[in-house]
C-alpha cells in the first residue's frame, strides 16, 4: 500500500474527530481512519509532529492537503489568541490547538447538522453511519459513502426514520429533495457573501442559527462564522456573559472549535454533576 509521511503543525487527529465538526473519523489499531469524498483515509501518527496517510504524494497533495486546510496558517491564530485578556481564550487556545477546521463536502454536513439537533455526538455518529449503511455506495474494505441527494430523496420517511433521526426525518427528507431537485444548488451557494450563505441556508426547514452556521463553518469554510448552542452559552457565562473576540475577526469559527473542545474536556466547570 502506498503511504506518505508529512509534518503538520498544529493538527492532532484525536481532538478533530472529538470536535463535533466530523462524524465519520474514528480511532483505529494505528491511528485514525476516515471516510471523505468516496474514500477512506488512514492516519498514522508518527515521532515530532509527523503523520503517515494511506496514500501516495500525488494523491494527499491534489485532494487531502486541501481536506486538512494545510494551507492555512493555524500558527498565526495562536499567536493572536495567546495575547487575548480573557483567560478562559488563551485556555482554550491551548487545549485546542490541534485542532483544523476540515473542507468537508457541504451535503453532507448539511445532512449531517440537521440531524445534530439535541443529539449527542455518539448519537449523530450512529445516525449518520446507519445512513451511510443503509444507501450509500460501497467501497472496496466493506464500508459505503455518504449517500446522495438524489438517493435520499428517492426514500420514503419511513426508511430516513428507521435511521435513528426522529423528528428530524422530514427536515432530511426536505433537504434531500431541494438539492437532488435543484432547488438548492449548494455549488453556487458557495460563492455567496457569508450573509447571502446563511439566509440561503436557512430558507431549508430545521436550518435555524445554529445548523446554518456550522454548515456554514463545517461544509463551506467560512471562518468567521460561530455556532452558538448549549456548550457556547454555558462558556460564555464563564466570560461574564460574552466572548471577548477582539482581534479574532476572520477566525472566529476556529476560535469557537477551541472553545468547544475545551468546554467538553471541562464540563463539570460548566454542568452540574450528570447533565450531559
Amino acid at each position: 500500500m502506498d503511504t506518505y509521511t508529512v509534518k503538520i503543525p498544529f493538527f492532532d487527529p484525536f481532538a478533530v474527530s472529538e470536535s463535533g465538526q466530523c462524524f465519520r473519523m474514528d480511532a483505529c489499531a494505528n491511528g485514525f481512519s476516515l471516510i471523505a469524498g468516496g474514500e477512506r483515509l488512514t492516519i498514522t501518527p508518527q515521532p515530532d509532529g509527523y503523520f503517515r496517510f494511506s496514500c501516495d504524494e500525488q494523491v494527499f497533495l491534489r485532494k487531502w492537503a486541501s481536506y486538512f486546510d494545510l494551507d492555512t496558517d493555524y500558527g498565526r491564530f495562536q499567536d493572536i489568541l495567546r495575547l487575548s485578556p480573557d483567560p478562559f481564550l488563551c485556555a482554550a487556545a491551548e487545549h485546542g490547538r490541534g485542532v483544523r477546521i476540515l473542507r468537508q463536502e457541504p451535503w453532507e454536513m448539511l445532512i449531517c447538522f440537521l440531524i445534530s439537533q439535541r443529539k449527542s455526538i455518539p448519537a449523530i455518529r450512529r445516525a449518520v453511519e446507519l445512513l451511510c449503511t443503509h444507501f450509500g455506495a460501497p467501497l472496496n474494505d466493506g464500508s459505503f459513502t455518504f449517500p446522495t441527494p438524489e438517493k435520499l430523496d428517492s426514500l420514503p420517511e419511513e426508511a430516513l426514520r428507521s435511521c435513528g433521526l426522529g423528528y428530524r426525518t422530514p427536515y432530511v427528507a426536505a433537504a434531500a429533495r431541494s438539492v437532488a431537485s435543484g432547488e438548492t444548488n449548494l455549488t453556487a451557494l458557495a460563492s455567496l457573501p457569508d450573509a447571502d450563505l446563511e439566509t440561503a441556508l436557512r430558507r431549508l426547514p430545521g436550518v435555524g442559527p445554529k445548523v446554518a452556521a456550522c454548515v456554514m463553518l463545517f461544509g463551506f469554510h467560512r471562518l468567521s462564522a460561530f455556532p452558538r448552542d448549549i456548550w457556547m452559552n454555558r462558556a460564555a457565562e464563564l466570560c461574564g456573559g460574552e466572548f471577548a473576540l477582539c482581534g479574532c475577526e476572520g477566525f472566529e469559527g476556529v476560535v469557537q472549535q477551541y472553545i468547544f473542545c475545551y468546554a467538553r474536556q471541562n464540563r463539570n466547570l460548566l454542568f452540574s454533576a450528570g447533565s450531559i
